[in-house]
Formats: structure tokens, C-alpha cells, sequence
């Protein structure tokens, strides 16, 4: 007949082997208790024999150590004093000893002999530590206690022994049962949410007890990495129909141009035109291919090896230059401000990738004569750069979303894009452990935040005013 499922177990096995190291101490504990109790009170009494024996030998005559050796047996309610006075023949003088035990050395020393005793009630054979010494007249005086009180001391230890060590292993073992159930148990749910997830149902959670054991802080664990992975196979059901989407509308238009071309194109100029209204539309089409293709490398952290200290001053001027003269085209005022030596850790290409994306989208949706802010300072611990326009900014219901790729507001379908700058943005932020937040300003406030450190360059800060001074 097979075990059962629990005894198998590795909780129980140990709760076995732990309960048996438990019973091994209690035995040792209560064996090094026995023998000292022993130890001590057989030596109480081998001391007190011989206190005894010493005050009978010391009397200046037979008659007065007679009478001490009566003396000191007169009270005995226990009956476990033992005393005999012997004749050089062996004969019986006084006490209540039947005969020298031929056994007994008499050496003045203790030892545990057989004597029969012989009083009022009869003759009764003890076990006694005795202490036997010869006198000057040739006599023998035997001075003894029975230690069946001592056996009955190391009797009631046993007892105690036994009572404790029983329930004790049987506590043992029946936590190893209960705790190797409840392991089971919990394994079987387990095993049965993590069937149905494989099968497909991404929804279901590991079960957790709400306790603080190491079972539930795996099981929270691994339920935010099904959220995370529900959230990422939830997007991608709506990528696959969104890249269509998006992909289709423009080689439709450039399939329709060139057939177009192709039927009506009476010369070689307005032929050229159709081609050149075709490269339009499939850079558009490799556009949104390369955008994608970017946001996956960066999402699978493909870029960690070239971080380093990034001087966050320098990056957020080369954005400004970048973007100074089309903001003056546009006739939109363009405010910088980085004079703060701060340094990130991180991929200056991709920082700069992030930030200039901000400040693209800042730009273009920011109507003539607004206003853009570009802006680097520290907050604490934190360097942060910010980006604030006077656009139309974002409504509240769409600030999560607008992170989401091909996802674009309805103020914004007017304008040229394809939905995937802050797809990109979220991506490199997410990738140095970085933080972005929308928040509603006049128009819209998007910052970055991250842990600063102070810049390695040490430039002056004369030069970097220069660069840094406000520009319009």
C-alpha cells in the first residue's frame, strides 16, 4: 500500500527529522538531569553515613556507642536507616541488621550492598549504600540507607521523561502532517491556476492568504508579472490591428497614385510627380516600421551596456538648438533653461531621443504666438527635465492613453504623426528606471525625472550660462 501524498512530502520529512532531533536533546537533557540527581543525592547520603558512623565510633565505650547507634535508629518513620554493631566473629552486638554482608569491603568508604533488615516488622531485604569501618576493639560497625527513595527519584524522572517526550513527538508530528497538508493544498491551487493560465486564461491569479509568508510574497510577485504580461498580450491584440490600420492607409494611397499615374500620366513631369507622391507615402509606411522597430529594441533593454553619466545641461541645450529655429519659424516663443550641473546615468542617444520627442510634440501643437518651455532643475534627489507649452493641452481622460502606440487625440488627427512619439518616450524612461508624468498646465507640462548626480564635465559656469540664457 503506497504512502500517502503528504508523508512524501519535504515539509513533512523535515518536520520528521526535526522532531526526532528534538527527542534526542529531550534525552540527553533529561539523562544528564537523572544522573546528576543521582550523583547528588547518593552522595548526601554516603555523607551522612559517615557523619553518622564517625559520631557512633568516636563514644569512649561499647555501652555509649551502643546507645548513640539505638539512638539513631529510634527514629526511622520511613524505614531507611540501617545500623548494626558486629562482634570479631561476625556476631551481632546491636542494630537492625541481620549479618555482615561478606560482600562489603570494610574500608570506611560507601558502597551499595544487599542487607537483610530485621525489626518489629519482620525481616525485609533492602538495597543500601553502606559504609563499614573497623574499631579499635575488633568490632565492626556498619552504617547504612536504603536508597530505594533514590531509585524511586530516577523512576519519577523516567516518568517525567516519558510524559513529555510522548506528546512531544506526537506534537511533532502532527504539525509535520498539518503543515505538509496545507503545503499540498496550497500547491494543488497552484498547480491548478497555473494549468489555466497556460491554457490561456490570462485573467486568473495565484492565491495568496494575505499572510506575510514567503508562499504569498512569491505568489504577489508572480500575479504583477501576469499583470504586466495580461497588459502586454492585451496590447498586442489591438498592435496587430492598429499597424494594419496605419500601414494600409498610406500604401493605399500610394497604390492609388501610381495606378492613377500609370492610366492619366500624360508626361514624364507629371509621372515624376506621382512617384515622388508614392516615396511620401512608403516613407511614412518605414517610418511607423523603424518607430516600432526602435521601441521594441529599447523595451528589451537591448541598450543597458552603453549607459553612462550623461551631463543633462549639454543634452537639454542640443535640444533647444535643434528645435530653436522651428519654433521661430512658427512664431512660438522658445524658453530654456539649463544652467544646473546635473549628470544621469544612462544613454545620452536615447535621452536625447526622449526629450527631443517632447519637445517636438510641444512645437507642433503649440499655436503661433504661444509659448514652449524647456526647462532642467533639481528636485531633491532628482534631476527633472520639463517640458511646458501653451497648447491645447491634454484632457484627463486621455493622459493614459496618449503612452499607448498609435494612439492619437482627435485634436491632434489634423496634424502629420503616426501615434507612436510618447510610445517611444515611455519606453526609454521605463528602460533607465526613470519617471514621466502628464500633468495639465496652460497647455500641457510633460517632465522626466530621474536619479541625479552632479555633472563629471566641470565646465564654467560662465560658458554655460551663455549657452543656457533664455532664447526667443
Amino acid at each position: 500500500m503506497p504512502l500517502p501524498e503528504f508523508v512524501r512530502t519535504t515539509t513533512f520529512r523535515w518536520t520528521l527529522a526535526i522532531t526526532a532531533a528534538f527527542a534526542v536533546c529531550m534525552l540527553f537533557m533529561f539523562g544528564f538531569v537523572y544522573w546528576q540527581t543521582i550523583a547528588f543525592t547518593t552522595g548526601n547520603l554516603d555523607r551522612l553515613n559517615n557523619d553518622v558512623s564517625e559520631a557512633i565510633a568516636s563514644a569512649e565505650s561499647r555501652a555509649v556507642m551502643v546507645e548513640r547507634l539505638e539512638e539513631h535508629l529510634r527514629v526511622d518513620p520511613r524505614r531507611i536507616k540501617l545500623a548494626g554493631l558486629f562482634a570479631p566473629d561476625g556476631r551481632p552486638i546491636a542494630g537492625n541488621i541481620e549479618r555482615l554482608p561478606p560482600s562489603l569491603p570494610i574500608d570506611g568508604a560507601a558502597h551499595t550492598v544487599r542487607l537483610v533488615r530485621v525489626d518489629a516488622l519482620g525481616r525485609e531485604q533492602q538495597t543500601a549504600h553502606a559504609v563499614g569501618r573497623r574499631l579499635a576493639d575488633g568490632t565492626t560497625l556498619l552504617v547504612a540507607r536504603n536508597v530505594d527513595e533514590v531509585a524511586a527519584l530516577g523512576d519519577i524522572v523516567e516518568s517525567v521523561l516519558a510524559l513529555g517526550l510522548i506528546p512531544a513527538l506526537a506534537l511533532g508530528l502532527a504539525a509535520g502532517t498539518f503543515l505538509s497538508i496545507r503545503a499540498q493544498k496550497r500547491v494543488e491551487q497552484v498547480t491548478g491556476k497555473v494549468q489555466r493560465i497556460v491554457a490561456g486564461d490570462l485573467r486568473e491569479r495565484l492565491p495568496t492568504a494575505r499572510g506575510n509568508d514567503a508562499f504569498d510574497r512569491l505568489a504577489v510577485l508572480v500575479n504583477g508579472m501576469l499583470d504586466e504580461i495580461e497588459a502586454l498580450v492585451g496590447n498586442l491584440a489591438h498592435v496587430g490591428d492598429d499597424i494594419a490600420h496605419d500601414l494600409r492607409t498610406p500604401l493605399t494611397r500610394v497604390r492609388v497614385g501610381l495606378e492613377r499615374a500609370r492610366q492619366k500620366a500624360g508626361t514624364l513631369d507629371e509621372l515624376r510627380a506621382a512617384v515622388d507622391q508614392a516615396i511620401v507615402g512608403l516613407d511614412q509606411s518605414l517610418a511607423i516600421i523603424t518607430a516600432l522597430l526602435r521601441i521594441a529594441e529599447i523595451e528589451h533593454s537591448r541598450r543597458l551596456a552603453g549607459f553612462r553619466e550623461v551631463a543633462l545641461a549639454d543634452l537639454v541645450r542640443e535640444v533647444a538648438d535643434l528645435y530653436d529655429p522651428i519654433a521661430e519659424d512658427k512664431r512660438v516663443a522658445f524658453v530654456v533653461d539649463a544652467k544646473d550641473s546635473i549628470a544621469v546615468q544612462g544613454d545620452r542617444d536615447l535621452l536625447f531621443e526622449a526629450v527631443a520627442n517632447l519637445v517636438d510634440n510641444a512645437v507642433k501643437f503649440t499655436p503661433e504666438g504661444g509659448r514652449v518651455e524647456l526647462s532642467l532643475a533639481r528636485h531633491g534627489e532628482e534631476a527633472v527635465v520639463q517640458v511646458r507649452d501653451s497648447g491645447p493641452g491634454i484632457a484627463a481622460e486621455e493622459r493614459d492613453l496618449v503612452g499607448r502606440r498609435f494612439y492619437r487625440s482627435d485634436k491632434s488627427r489634423r496634424d502629420p504623426g503616426v501615434g507612436l512619439g510618447l510610445s517611444l518616450v515611455n519606453a526609454i524612461v521605463k528602460l533607465h528606471g526613470f519617471r514621466f508624468t502628464l500633468a495639465p498646465g496652460p497647455g500641457c507640462v510633460a517632465e522626466i525625472a530621474g536619479k541625479a548626480g552632479e555633472s563629471p564635465a566641470g565646465r564654467s559656469g560662465d560658458e554655460r550660462s551663455r549657452r543656457g540664457s533664455t532664447q526667443q
